[in-house]
């Protein structure tokens, strides 16, 4: 299911298709026929699914798509997960949006439990459909895949038996060849000339940007200059806007290419959510070769200078150190960098090909 590539913010769970999309083909005459499912197509606009390979399209929309799995119809033609002879062989939800089983088995990816352990930093009515969706995933897949052991723990919790639970890593090689002429447009326009400070994610109340922005009050008057922090991520929901702005600077989406370039150019990146099933943005910075300030998360694998991501004078410490000390930081990208040439999308394409072909047989 390539369903999440159509939304308007995409997100890590976008990432993780494209990633998996690529590591299949880099796997060549091994991987398997793959077809991706979607909802209708982006009208007046390019379409995200438009180089990914082969795609049957709902006629729906996305919302009406997944009313419609939700309440147990396939939304697709005959053609779709109609079985063994007559489709796929295999169905994989690379999200909870899971579509009825119909013969073939059924896969779900799961990336976090969030909306349970964070119930607060979502709005009511995701933790409703995030928790219905969670029992009808339940109900219906034969394997979940999820990327972490914290997250393979919140699964059983919540009911999922222990076979049907498989961890594999994320990769981390995704990320395009950098635009730094577009990175450099960028920064001039926001009024950003030299070393600076990189903060990138989703503006939701999860990802803790206040108290980011909080502790980069508190550590700029100790950092060699007062360089500013650049955030950048597209708006979710809440209000995440920063308290004091002195210093910070919103740069909204960015290209990924543009992205690319900004994690090479950055003094540290810093990122410290609430929470995280994996954590793509600190991995991305490490395959960057960039120091990483982060909260505890699995993606990172101790690579990154952690902070508890409620306290701000523990991160505010951490940006401090990580930004003015020359040794800490040579070890942050040296660490950070032997983490990031271990974990490959093809690895992890090829790690659900063996999980698919055992559910296939």
């Amino acid at each position: 299911m390539a369903e999440q590539l159509r939304r308007t913010v995409p997100g890590g769970i976008g990432t993780y298709v494209r990633g998996l999309v690529q590591g299949l083909s880099a796997m060549g005459a091994g991987a398997p026929d793959l077809t991706l499912w979607a909802s209708r197509g982006p009208r007046g606009r390019s379409d995200p699914l438009a180089d990914l390979g082969p795609t049957v399209t709902s006629p729906l929309p996305a919302p009406v798509l997944t009313r419609a799995w939700d309440q147990g119809w396939a939304g697709f033609g005959s053609r779709a997960g109609s079985g063994r002879g007559n489709g796929a062989d295999v169905i994989h939800a690379t999200s909870l949006a899971v579509p009825p089983r119909r013969g073939a088995p059924v896969a779900v990816t799961v990336h976090d439990l969030a909306w349970r352990q964070l119930p607060d930093a979502f709005p009511p009515r995701g933790c409703r459909w995030h928790e219905a969706a969670l029992g009808r995933a339940v109900e219906r897949a034969s394997l979940f895949v999820v990327p972490s052991r914290i997250t393979a723990d919140a699964l059983l919790s919540a009911g999922a038996q222990a076979a049907r639970v498989e961890v594999v890593d994320e990769g981390s090689d995704h990320l395009p060849d950098p635009d730094h002429a577009g990175a450099d447009v960028l920064l001039a326009r926001l009024g950003v000339a030299g070393p600076f400070l990189l903060s990138v994610g989703t503006l939701e109340p999860r990802k803790n940007l206040p108290r980011l922005v909080a502790a980069y009050q508190a550590a700029r008057p100790r950092l060699p200059e007062p360089w500013p922090l650049v955030v950048v991520g597209p708006p979710g929901w809440g209000d995440q806007a920063p308290a004091r702005d002195d210093g910070v600077v919103m740069a909204g989406w960015v290209a990924d290419p543009v992205l690319a370039s900004l994690y090479g150019k950055a003094r540290l990146v810093a990122y410290v959510p609430l929470l995280e099933g994996f954590g793509l943005p600190a991995l991305e910075a490490m395959a960057t070769g960039t120091p990483v300030v982060a909260s505890p998360m699995p993606s990172t694998g101790d690579a990154a200078l952690e902070a508890d991501p409620r306290d701000i004078d523990a991160i505010a410490a951490a940006l401090v150190a990580a930004a003015s000390d020359d040794d800490l930081r040579a070890d942050l990208v040296a660490a950070g960098t032997r983490r990031a040439v271990a974990l490959t999308w093809e690895a992890t394409a090829r790690a659900h090909v063996d999980l698919w072909r055992s559910l296939g047989a």
